[in-house]
């Protein structure tokens, strides 16, 4: 049982290695730079370009001897345009450049869905107000709603009368 337990080693928390029972410490201990990391790959941010590379090991470059990368960029359509100025991130529609960071559209719309948002709340509390001050007046009328349906209901009953009264003749 002993030997049992000693042929599992922790290697981080949740991880287990198993080794053959009564096989050497070092055996366990043995790098794992072998396996590949799992998940995505990570990309570095650094002075190397990432992309395709050219033969001689550089990569491909435009006439001013700069890297050419496609650009994360957007074209804003016309309601776009109009989120980006009810947000305020731009004071006019001439201002806004051609193409746009995907980012600034996100968060754009983003706060003009928070906004509406808060718009619909205020209209709700506004509505819940008016059916209450409706119905403080309808009460001081002596209306509501079962009086209707009852009064509803007798003129169904006077024209089924007066239909059935009419067939008979």
């Amino acid at each position: 049982m002993l030997a049992a337990a000693e042929s599992l080693l922790r290697l981080r928390p949740g991880r287990l290695l198993g080794c053959a029972p009564r096989a050497p410490r070092e055996a366990a201990r043995s790098p794992l730079a072998s396996f590949p990391p799992r998940g995505l790959p990570r990309h570095s941010s650094g002075d190397a370009p990432s992309g395709p590379r050219l033969p001689g090991g550089s990569a491909p470059q435009g006439p001013a001897g700069k890297v050419h990368r496609v650009p994360a960029e957007h074209t804003p359509s016309q309601f776009d345009k109009r989120i980006l100025l009810w947000t305020g991130r731009f004071k006019a529609m001439e201002d806004i450049p051609p193409r746009i960071p995907p980012e600034m559209i996100d968060a754009a719309r983003n706060k003009a869905r928070v906004k509406a948002c808060y718009i619909m709340i205020g209209f709700t509390i506004i509505a819940c107000f008016a059916v209450i001050a409706s119905a403080k007046r309808a009460v001081e009328r002596h209306e509501s709603l079962t009086s209707w349906n009852l009064a509803k209901k007798a003129k169904w009953r006077e024209e089924a009368a007066l239909a059935a009264q009419a067939k008979a003749k």
